[in-house]
């Protein structure tokens, strides 16, 4: 009788394959009735956190040599965290950050940069690139897929693109696209290519240089900009419209930029819900709106919180500033609920490709806000924990034993990604996808 072993999970089938698994030897002929252990080694579905914190780490800690960037210190530039609004510091805490990546790794297999132009290149022709470079390799070393964010927007556009002309600003703009694309590519090879245009052309939290180019081209064209150029410097990389406004002024804008033969690789929708998780059913409908494009979505900026909700009649959440934002018992059950939902509720729709949470530890969160999986002395909350039921969990094939057939078979059905299988004798290991095929040769 052929064995089957599955995931405990089946309530998804749009995430999992199904296939019979035949083990031969070298020589190709089938291995009957070994005994082998089966086990999962990554999702192809891509969760995702952002690495903010870790770039001085990996500049630290890797054999390249460690670049100072533009700030003359190594571990980066005291000063404010464009992802974080906090204080940042000119040191870096290297056992505190590699037990704080060894948690991200257990849950995350797709990381963020960030390519903030305002702190990218503080001074022009000055970028950051090699130190993002090193931290890029040593992050792609270690399995992770990375993307950038992002690549044109308004908000920490630098400040010395004010000085000079519309037609300026959109060379200067080309140019960068261009440079960080190609300097990049075969290591971060998905973009966030434009962010937040919805509002890009009545922006007026500050004086900025590309508010007024996406005035004078208009949102459809600026879309088109960023598209173009950075597709022109890395065909085959996966670029990204992005937005926090999801109102149908998002849909039109989409909708307008498909109109007019701008390729669009994947949509991109943000979930910042410092206000309280909007439910289930609200997640559900805005992500069948977006679905129907026929295009890939990614939850690019999702966070829940583990203390008090911010008040409701805040408008732009960068304007409820407090001194302190503490996790509290409650707010943590709460918040491990929520996520539980939350993911529960992205990967039941088809269209989903990534989910990225935006922030590991409330050291750095975001606004203060304490969305992290991690309190600030790096204890995992019951959020990280409940998430990490469900990717290694729930969503995870652990390790398995299993006999073959008498024709060396057996059946797995698992969330697609990377699987191996072990021989018990001693006679090796091999690795093999779960995807789309439904019979599956591995040589062991």
């Amino acid at each position: 009788m052929t064995q089957h072993v599955s995931v405990a999970d089946m309530s998804m089938p749009h995430r999992l394959a199904s296939a019979t698994v035949t083990v031969t030897d070298a020589a190709g002929a089938a291995r009957p009735n070994a005994d082998l252990v089966v086990r999962q080694l990554g999702h192809d579905f891509l969760f995702g956190n952002i690495l903010f914190d870790y770039i001085d780490w990996a500049n630290a800690v890797s054999t390249s040599p460690v670049s100072t960037g533009s700030t003359g210190v190594v571990g980066g530039s005291a000063g404010v965290s464009p992802a974080t609004g906090r204080a940042t510091s000119s040191t870096t805490d290297l056992a505190r950050d590699e037990a704080e990546l060894a948690a991200w790794r257990e849950l995350f297999n797709f990381g963020t940069l960030p390519f903030y132009w305002r702190y990218f290149e503080p001074v022009p022709g000055a970028p950051d690139t090699r130190r993002l470079l090193t931290a890029a390799r040593r992050f792609q070393s270690m399995g992770i897929a990375l993307k950038g964010h992002p690549l044109a927007w308004h908000t920490l556009a630098p400040k010395w693109l004010l000085d000079g002309t519309t037609a300026d600003t959109e060379r200067t703009l080309r140019a960068r696209i261009t440079r960080d694309v190609t300097d990049f590519a075969g290591l971060v090879d998905v973009w966030d290519a434009i962010n937040e245009a919805v509002i890009m052309p009545v922006f007026e939290a500050e004086a900025n240089a590309v508010t007024p180019l996406c005035r004078a081209k208009g949102r459809i064209a600026t879309v088109r900009l960023a598209f173009e150029v950075a597709r022109s410097a890395s065909p085959h990389a996966t670029l990204l419209i992005n937005d926090f406004d999801l109102s149908s002024a998002y849909e039109c804008l989409i909708e307008g930029v498909l109109a007019a033969g701008v390729k669009i690789d994947a949509i991109g929708l943000q979930t910042h819900m410092q206000q309280g998780y909007r439910g289930d059913e609200a997640i559900a409908a805005m992500l069948e709106r977006f679905a129907r494009y026929g295009l890939p979505l990614h939850m690019t900026e999702a966070s829940l919180v583990s203390g008090h909700l911010m008040p409701p009649e805040i408008v732009d959440l960068n304007d409820y500033q407090v001194d302190e934002w503490p996790s509290t018992t409650d707010g943590e059950a709460r918040q491990a609920g929520e996520i539980v939902s939350f993911y529960r509720t992205v990967l039941a729709q088809p269209a989903v490709e990534a989910v990225t949470y935006w922030g590991l530890t409330d050291r750095t969160a975001w606004l203060h806000a304490p969305i992290g999986l991690l309190r600030a002395d790096g204890t995992p909350k019951p959020a990280y924990d409940a998430l990490h039921g469900l990717i290694k969990g729930l969503w995870w094939v652990p390790a398995t034993p299993v006999t073959t057939d008498d024709a060396g078979r057996f059946e797995l059905t698992g969330f697609k990604g990377d699987y191996e299988v072990v021989d018990v004798a001693g006679q090796g290991t091999a690795g093999f996808h779960l995807g789309t095929s439904a019979a599956v040769n591995t040589v062991l």
